[in-house]
């Protein structure tokens, strides 16, 4: 079944490593980690605190099940969510995989209202574990919103009327099978080219031209593709494409796939999933398992500055994320550890400083995969948890400062024996935009005049 029903992009100004560009007019927030793809948000006039009744909210929509977060731009909300077949009910266990009948949607929607423009809609069994619905946030640019299906189906749809320009069906253009979380690799835009983490021999990484959805290059073969978004970083004034699958971490040149370096990196259960992050000359990768691994990358061989002693997630050194992407700067590392944890390291060593549970767990006890998603924004940090909080605070090498703390939605799905919420939200235009498996809601976070 398919159905289109009815702006799209602009402003992303590209790091000093990326060539392509959008039109830049306001703050949108148009893909993964926002308009530089780094997890921070850039508007000004946004409060210092809640207030005391909480922010203004805005609309709230119902929507279907998904880990995706939304993508802004030009006044369009766009959303990924899935939708069950009548009479059809997930496992109770979640790692349980089977065939689930059912659809993936993509959703467009007016910012201002809420109110659903277009609907595009495909028959889409699911045989992941974790079924809710699609992971990979939407990508907005020139027109065309690209999106990425938990099991495989990629879309380049005309962002004003959802009508499908071009597809491609990973599990049947390249014969790979779904992973077992799904495909969630957020898609990159770079030139004229859509570059995906598909899967299979010689086709971890694929190039897509962005306008015919033809292959331009394909690269890597690993047992396992991962879940981890490729980035495009400089080096030695060098574009690189850093891809990171369960079995190593690698540079391709981002025009042709050609192998620049590669570092093996063996992961348990192919959880490669947080984003990379450069620091100068420093690539910082991190795992749920295996802890995480600081590279030097000022020559064609990258060595190992650090990297965790300990190959656990309950016995851990530095930093064992599962899925937030880290945030480094000013000589040090902030992110959420395996059990909640919120750690302070040192970039150089990856010694810690000092570590919290009070921006993830309700109780301050540790719970496995406790999840929450920082976003830098002026001086400070808004701290999005699975609990549906949305916290500001100040993240410093002298410690954890929470300043104000709202609640904005509630966690509906399930993990650990605990309820959740694991979709990365978007910020734009002094709001926040943030899902679960039931609504999305939009909240104001403009400075009162």
């Amino acid at each position: 079944m398919r159905i289109c029903i009815s702006t799209l992009s602009k402003a992303f100004l590209p790091l000093v490593v990326w060539t392509w560009s959008f039109s830049s007019v306001a703050d949108d927030w148009p893909q993964w980690l926002g308009p530089q793809r780094d997890g921070v948000w850039r508007e000004t006039g946004i409060l210092e605190e809640f207030p005391s009744g909480g922010p203004e909210v805005r609309w709230r929509v119902k929507v279907g099940g998904g880990y995706s977060g939304p993508a802004v731009a030009n006044g369009r909300v766009y959303l990924t969510d899935r939708q069950l077949a009548t009479g059809t009910k997930n496992p109770a266990d979640p790692f349980q995989r089977g065939m689930i009948p059912g659809t993936e949607r993509v959703l467009c929607l007016d910012e201002a209202s809420g109110k659903v423009l277009w609907q595009h809609a495909y028959d889409c069994p699911y045989t992941m574990s974790y079924p809710a619905g699609p992971r990979a946030t939407p990508l907005v640019s020139g027109g065309k919103v690209y999106t990425l299906g938990g099991e495989g189906h990629l879309f380049c749809l005309d962002a004003g009327t959802g009508k499908v320009i071009w597809s491609r069906d990973f599990k049947k253009d390249y014969g790979v099978a779904t992973p077992v979380w799904g495909f969630a690799g957020h898609p990159l835009l770079d030139g004229n080219k859509l570059i995906c983490l598909v899967g299979g021999e010689g086709s971890v990484a694929v190039a897509f031209d962005k306008d015919s959805g033809q292959e331009i290059w394909r690269a890597l073969k690993a047992k396992e593709p991962g879940y981890c978004p490729p980035m495009i970083y400089e080096f030695n004034g060098r574009r690189e494409l850093i891809l990171w699958h369960p079995e190593s971490i690698n540079a391709l040149n981002p025009e042709s796939g050609q192998m620049l370096w590669s570092e093996p990196f063996n992961v348990r259960s192919g959880l490669s999933i947080p984003t990379p992050r450069k620091y100068g000359d420093l690539l910082f990768i991190t795992a749920f398992y295996n802890g995480a691994r600081m590279l030097r990358v000022d020559s064609d061989k990258p060595a190992t500055l650090w990297q965790s002693k300990k190959a656990s997630e309950r016995d851990t050194d530095t930093l064992h994320s599962i899925m937030p992407a880290p945030f480094l700067e000013n000589g040090y590392i902030y992110g959420v550890c395996s059990y909640g944890q919120l750690r302070c390291l040192k970039i150089e060593t990856g010694e810690r400083v000092w570590e919290t549970l009070r921006a993830t767990t309700p109780d301050g006890k540790e719970a496995r995969w406790a999840n929450a998603f920082l976003i830098k924004n002026g001086n400070r940090f808004f701290v999005a948890n699975e609990k549906g909080d949305l916290i500001i605070a100040k993240l410093r090498p002298d410690g954890y400062e929470e300043i104000s703390r709202t609640h904005l939605l509630e966690p509906t799905n399930t993990a650990g024996g605990r309820a959740v919420v694991w979709s990365h939200p978007a910020f734009a235009n002094r709001n926040v935009y943030a899902r679960n498996d039931q609504e999305i809601v939009c909240v104001s976070l403009a400075a009162s005049n």
